[in-house]
């Protein structure tokens, strides 16, 4: 079944980690970029970072020098270290699969997007 598992948020304090998983299923003969989001309540969902098939990374400024993102291929997982935890941090975390340079493939690999549903994290003062 395709799909997105996030896993790994929690409550710590400031100052904290937490390390954030997502596990994706299907599509595996596909490239596409990972990717993590978060919401916060009454705020629209950022982009926080994303990671290429190649390995490269990008991420927001808000988080820079403190989140790093990964990715384990062989798993199908992407992964999010979140160091230096504030509390403008709390937020559901969604991870989002993009499909992306996959030439002749693209038609099929486009059924590869997708969200998951999120993982809490509450970070207190």
């Amino acid at each position: 079944q395709d799909q997105l598992v996030e896993s790994g948020g929690g409550s710590v304090q400031t100052g904290g980690s937490l390390r954030l998983s997502c596990a994706a299923s299907g599509y595996t003969e596909c490239k596409f970029d990972m990717e993590w989001y978060r919401e916060a309540p009454g705020l629209e969902r950022e982009f926080v970072a994303s990671i290429d098939n190649d390995g490269r990374a990008t991420y927001a400024e808000s988080v820079k020098g403190r989140f790093s993102i990964s990715r384990d291929t062989t798993k199908n997982t992407a992964y999010l270290q979140m160091n230096s935890l504030q509390p403008e941090d709390t937020a559901l975390y969604l991870c989002r699969r993009h499909p992306r340079g996959n030439g002749f493939n693209s038609f099929h690999c486009s059924g590869a997007a997708t969200w998951g549903k999120g993982t809490q994290v509450n970070i207190s003062s």
